[in-house]
């Protein structure tokens, strides 16, 4: 695995190669500046400067002073009392991906926990001991941090080797002893937007693979369907100016280049339908938003959004209270990457039902050789139709949930956080649909005649799909074969053309 050095901030691709297992390791410069930070920190707490979550309550009790004797206390039952999260627990590459982004946010030196609390971070990474992290319960942040924070002090729970170990035998696992959390470390281990970075991290590399995805797929559907290609020449799409569509022109010419089938239908229809000739527009306008959520990533990974940060020096130390951990710049972000996703995948299924409906496609019925006794993809289509709806419902946009926490004192949320893991969610649903397309555009080849040659791209695509999967013949449960194409689509970019 590739060793990725924390100098200067992290980029989401770090971030998200981090997640799939690469290394992460501190340059000397930002270890330094995680030692000036907790200076800072220290000399607050010794002149007694009153700073928020540092010596005092948080929330609406951030005007309790707390006592020095009990500083150590309160980051400790910051952890316990936030960790109250909820569902079924994020994926480790998730966790992987929280944790980076913690450790990048630290290493600004605007948080001030020690170093050896980056440390036991980094251990999650090294020794792949991950954190059992609920995925539900957050308005924004603190509580998945929490339970990722819990298992530094030898509580919670982590998978280690594949099984579910307490807190305490993580660490022995990882040969650590339980930290003792000084002052305002616990707040900082909770706080911040490294949670909805990391989870848009780990969607962007998703989004970026399944868009590839989606181009070639919809190459294979429209040379069975006999599209009209002329809709692709660069000189027609280069009247509408969007970097994402001339993209999307480009992937499509590739991969349909050199084939005969498209070139005995030229000129037979006026135009195509919808789904078929607006492919560059719909993909090309989601990935101008995917270009636009990986500038706000990366723009939120080069921020310290600890609240408070802290700045000067031990000799003059100084603090600052305000809302840079709310992240509503990266939420509203995902909300559209959630939609952009959704709509792919909703012009997908469009084009599934035209490949399985005969009265449009001139092929079998349902794509199978034995019509009546064999339903072939009928209700693969209906999956992808459900898969579709529910993106609909997930898409409505997090960022303008309501609600009011903390007595009021926290009277605005971004929803950040539930942002990303529904933007996840309908990524999920689209891979599944996109691969079922894949799938019945595979079987749809079957039925062509084979003296009229594939474009070369559209072929390797093709032998690709049946390297692990065989045409359907009824003859076992399809979902097997959906399973296999989401897989195809999540674990890498397809062939090249």
């Amino acid at each position: 695995m590739p060793i990725i050095l924390l100098d200067k901030p992290l980029t989401w691709r770090d971030v998200a190669a981090i997640a799939e297992g690469a290394d992460l390791i501190l340059s000397e410069a930002a270890k330094a500046r995680l030692i000036q930070a907790r200076a800072v920190v220290d000399a607050i707490v010794d002149q007694g400067i009153r700073a928020y979550g540092v010596n005092t309550g948080v929330g609406a009790l951030c005007d309790v002073v707390v006592a020095p004797s009990q500083l150590r206390q309160l980051s400790r039952n910051l952890l316990m009392s936030h960790a109250c999260g909820i569902g079924k627990r994020l994926h480790a590459q998730e966790v992987r991906a929280i944790i980076a982004a913690q450790i990048n946010n630290y290493a600004h030196g605007r948080s001030g926990v020690r170093p050896e609390v980056v440390e036991g971070l980094r251990a999650f990474l090294v020794k792949n001991c991950i954190p059992d992290v609920p995925s539900r319960g957050s308005v924004g942040y603190l509580t998945h941090m929490a339970h990722i924070a819990i298992v530094l002090i030898g509580e919670g729970s982590a998978h280690c080797d594949g099984e579910s170990v307490p807190g305490t035998e993580a660490l022995q696992r990882m040969g650590r002893t339980p930290l003792v959390l000084e002052a305002k470390e616990g707040l900082s281990l909770v706080n911040g937007t490294p949670c909805v970075t990391g989870l848009a991290a780990v969607a962007l590399a998703r989004t970026e693979r399944l868009l590839d995805w989606a181009d070639a797929i919809a190459a294979m559907t429209f040379e069975n369907l006999r599209g009209q290609r002329a809709a692709f020449e660069a000189e027609r799409l280069s009247l509408r100016v969007s970097p994402g569509l001339a993209a999307v022109g480009i992937s499509l010419r590739n991969w349909l280049a050199g084939s005969e089938l498209l070139d005995a239908s030229a000129g037979l229809r006026t135009q195509d339908p919808m789904s078929l000739r607006a492919v560059p527009h719909v993909h090309g306008a989601a990935r101008d938003v995917f270009v636009n959520t990986t500038r706000i990533a990366d723009q939120e990974l080069a921020s310290a959004t600890d609240n408070p940060v802290v700045g000067g020096s031990a000799d003059a130390p100084r603090v600052f209270s305000q809302a840079h951990a709310l992240g509503p710049a990266l939420g509203l972000a995902m909300d559209s990457l959630a939609t952009a996703v959704a709509q792919v995948a909703a012009m997908s299924e469009r084009r599934l039902d035209r490949l399985v409906n005969p009265l449009v496609s001139g092929l079998p019925a349902f794509l199978t050789s034995d019509s009546g006794v064999g339903s072939g993809f009928m209700i693969a289509q209906y999956t992808a139709l459900s898969l579709v709806n529910e993106n609909r419902r997930l898409a409505a946009p997090a960022s303008l949930d309501g609600g009011i926490t903390s007595a009021l004192q926290e009277d605005h949320l971004s929803h950040a956080t539930p942002a990303a893991t529904k933007a996840l969610a309908i990524l999920e649903n689209a891979e599944i649909i996109l691969g079922i397309e894949l799938l019945a555009a595979a079987q749809a080849y079957e039925f062509q005649d084979r003296s009229v040659r594939r474009a070369e791209g559209t072929d390797r695509l093709y032998r690709a799909v049946r390297n692990a999967i065989a045409p359907y013949a009824d003859d076992h449960p399809l979902a097997t074969d959906i399973r296999a194409a989401r897989d195809l689509i999540r674990r890498a970019p397809p062939p090249t053309v």
